[in-house]
């Protein structure tokens, strides 16, 4: 577990329609859990403030499905709207709270690759002291999530509105931006391709 002492909150992006999958990513199976349990139950092994899943479409099965854990679950009705929308809302969240967080920890519900350890090293990176933004680059060389975003950011990431997530944003700010590279590729799994190539590859038993 981290030794960082910074309230950092978690945010898992899980509001999506997932239209081209045929049925809701989020419960989609990983070995013996669903995507949204092994999304949430690595972050709730991260030393941080709180673990926040944004909802959306589905909102009433996938909440079901994770009400059980100790993490706050967000209807976002304008999950429409994209990642951005997301984004702000959870933010939004967290500005109204009592309890101020030094910085948000932003992740995706279809990145079962990225590892506990990795998602550690980026809260070891954050410092509420240089203010930057701790993001992951990729091999295109595009910077994205999973990414820590300090506080001083949370006014721009609640005016995001639309389906780029926080990449304009990073684009805007990327003399601030400490980038990281995961020892194991990240995938996304973005279509039902995807899913149950990568789904049989790692589960033989599938």
């Amino acid at each position: 577990m981290s030794l960082n002492s910074s309230n950092i909150a978690v945010v898992i992006l899980a509001a999506g329609s997932s239209s081209r999958m045929g049925k809701p990513k989020q419960l989609l199976k990983w070995g013996s859990e669903t995507l949204i349990s092994h999304a949430i139950q690595k972050a709730l092994k991260l030393n941080t403030d709180e673990v926040i899943v944004v909802l959306g479409a589905n909102y009433e099965l996938i909440r079901e499905e994770i009400k059980h854990f100790p993490i706050t679950i967000l209807n976002n009705k304008d999950w429409k709207f994209g990642l951005g929308k997301s984004i702000a809302f959870s933010v939004d969240y967290l500005l109204g709270k009592e309890t101020k967080i030094d910085g948000v920890l932003i992740k995706l519900v279809d990145q079962p690759f990225i590892a506990v350890a990795y998602l550690n090293e980026l809260i070891l990176n954050f410092s509420t002291e240089n203010k930057k933004i701790i993001a992951t680059l990729y091999d295109n060389k595009k910077l994205g999530v999973p990414a820590i975003f300090d506080k001083t950011y949370f006014k721009k990431l609640s005016y995001l509105n639309d389906d780029y997530g926080a990449k304009n944003m990073m684009k805007e700010n990327k003399s601030e931006i400490k980038a990281l590279i995961p020892s194991v590729k990240n995938v996304d799994l973005d279509s039902k391709e995807d899913y149950e190539k990568l789904l049989k590859a790692n589960f033989k038993d599938r």
